[in-house]
């Protein structure tokens, strides 16, 4: 039994609760960190030292924290071959472009596009704007790796899709210009079928978002 600590409107939190239902796993989930509280504790603290969330147990092991390194352990010790490949040379094409996507896609989207249009702006006046323009370019970069698709490894859903398309609720529902990126509209559209995407992606950021 997996036990899972962090709010369910966390992105982080988004791809570890999708992973985990896609792979069909056993587990409890406590909401903590903003409005909920409980990141400060001396408990909470005891298991994940940075006060953030996600943290996961797996039974009596030792807590997990990082959610793309959550991922990756769930996908390695649950996922089949199509899930998380076996063969180092065939996974790095996948984690390669999920490492991307936190390094690169998500720090540029989440901290200057998406956290500004939920009232904390980031720079001057011109920063959102620049911002915008700037995502552009990742945006077209990962359509065309995706491609037909239909997932980042072809025929089966894979931990990369995980990492990726748990940021993609949030792009495409918020009110921005974004890219011409055919590929990774439809990418989106197949990941939007899927009952444990809507289920676990597809959460709402209105509780985020700051009165002005």
């Amino acid at each position: 039994m997996l036990t899972v600590w962090g709010r369910a409107t966390s992105s982080n939190v988004q791809a570890v609760m999708w992973t985990i239902a896609e792979l069909g796993l056993a587990h409890t989930r406590h909401d903590l960190g903003l409005a909920y509280g409980g990141l400060d504790t001396p408990e909470y603290r005891s298991m994940n030292p940075n006060g953030l969330v996600p943290t996961v147990q797996d039974g009596e092991g030792p807590p997990m924290w990082e959610s793309a390194a959550i991922v990756r352990y769930l996908a390695a010790t649950y996922g089949d071959e199509g899930f998380w490949p076996r063969d180092p040379a065939a996974r790095v094409q996948l984690d390669m472009w999920a490492e991307w996507i936190k390094t690169t896609f998500a720090p540029h989207f989440g901290g200057r596009v998406f956290w500004p249009l939920m009232g904390r702006p980031a720079g001057g006046p011109d920063a959102f704007p620049a911002a915008v323009e700037g995502l552009k370019p990742l945006a077209r970069m990962l359509s065309e790796r995706i491609g037909a698709g239909p997932y980042l490894a072809g025929e089966k859903l894979s931990f990369a899709d995980m990492i990726i398309g748990a940021q993609l609720y949030r792009y495409y529902t918020l009110d921005f210009d974004r890219a011409d990126t055919p590929a990774l509209d439809a990418y989106y559209a197949r990941l939007s079928a899927r009952p444990a995407y809507r289920q676990h992606a597809m959460v709402s950021y209105e509780t985020l978002r700051i009165a002005t």
